[in-house]
């Protein structure tokens, strides 16, 4: 009541909608309804929309962006990726004379946060994730965070944009980190290794993709191996240009601000110019995660190691001090391969070894 813009406010939308004098709105309600609706008439409006929401952008992104160039708005999401790292602009504007064919992400700050403690602290996966909600890192329903979905949102984003077709988020492949344990990270320091939640897709020669989203084991030559703590940082890779990262506060309330403050001074410079166009007409496909190949991490129990590593095709055996199991590194397998290999011995847990 004492505010000196009270007169301002409003709990009516429509008097949004019907403001003449008012050409663009941002949208940071999150979820899909009634943002979905709103968002829409707004564009039908020729009223420009800025949104931080991604799972709104994810879902119906397509729709509202033909909506945006039909009555030539702008629909702008740079802050539903990355926080206030510089991303969407980027992809859309800055490097689209080359052909990208690979993106991999650190796109959550709460499990890149929640891995780091696990790694530096010893701390098993409870009470990290009890350190990260009294941070307020982490939601008290922290499902979506630590199961993979956010970054499953924020890779199918990027995906469309990129590869320029529409790419279901719930196509992509997702492991969380719920999983993950003190003991792996034993084993990753002995390896020298990190742990990190990454989102990855890449272009393949038929026109598809692979799309994954679930824990990975990488080496200090890595380009994203010393990414810690709540930071995010994003690899892009291209034909011509080689590798683009882009590295920042992938959340948080000031961050998030300032990239939905830059698309609004954007739509404001940029009137009369869709910038972000609609992808390409159907949805990319995304190949089966099971036909995809990598090397492994895996945790077997018992002693004999050797017999077993001739098995996995092991070129390593780990030893990390705790009873009764060991670890390897295999060779490269096709998922579905290895999967049925693995129920053949007394497997603890897999984790994936980044290319």
């Amino acid at each position: 009541p004492n505010d000196p813009h009270k007169d301002l406010f409003t709990k009516d939308f429509n008097d949004i909608l019907n403001d003449d004098e008012t050409k663009i709105v941002a949208e940071t309600m999150g979820g899909v309804n009634p943002a979905f609706d709103f968002t829409m008439k707004l564009l039908k409006a020729g009223k420009s929309v800025v949104t931080s929401n991604k799972e709104l952008v994810a879902q119906r992104g397509l729709e509202l962006l033909q909506a945006a160039e039909e009555s030539g708005a702008n629909y702008l999401f740079e802050a539903s990726v990355g926080g206030g790292i510089p991303i969407i602009r980027p992809l859309v504007s800055s490097i689209t004379s080359d052909a990208v064919t690979e993106i991999t992400g650190i796109l959550n700050g709460t499990t890149n946060y929640m891995l780091t403690k696990m790694s530096e602290d010893g701390l098993d996966y409870d009470a990290v994730l009890e350190d990260a909600q009294e941070r307020g890192y982490a939601e008290r329903n922290p499902a979506a965070d630590v199961e993979g979905h956010d970054a499953r949102r924020k890779i199918a984003i990027l995906s469309s944009l990129a590869f320029g077709k529409y790419v279901d988020y719930e196509d992509v492949y997702t492991e969380g980190i719920t999983k993950i344990t003190s003991a792996d990270f034993a084993y990753a320091k002995v390896l020298g290794s990190r742990i990190k939640l990454f989102g990855t897709s890449k272009k393949k020669e038929d026109g598809s993709i692979s799309a994954m989203v679930c824990p990975v084991m990488i080496t200090n030559e890595h380009p994203l191996f010393a990414v810690n703590d709540v930071m995010n940082a994003i690899l892009v890779r291209g034909e011509s240009m080689g590798d683009l990262m882009f590295y920042g506060a992938g959340a948080g309330k000031l961050p998030t601000a300032s990239a939905v403050v830059a698309d609004v001074v954007n739509a404001a410079r940029n009137p009369k110019i869709t910038e972000i166009a609609p992808y390409e007409p159907g949805k990319m496909t995304v190949s089966d995660h099971l036909k995809s190949t990598h090397s492994y991490f895996v945790r077997v129990k018992g002693s004999d190691a050797n017999a077993v590593a001739e098995s996995f095709k092991a070129n390593q055996i780990v030893d990390a001090g705790i009873a009764d199991e060991f670890g390897l590194v295999t060779a490269e397998w096709a998922e579905n391969e290895f999967d049925a290999l693995c129920e053949n011995y007394p497997v603890v847990s897999v984790i994936r070894l980044a290319k």
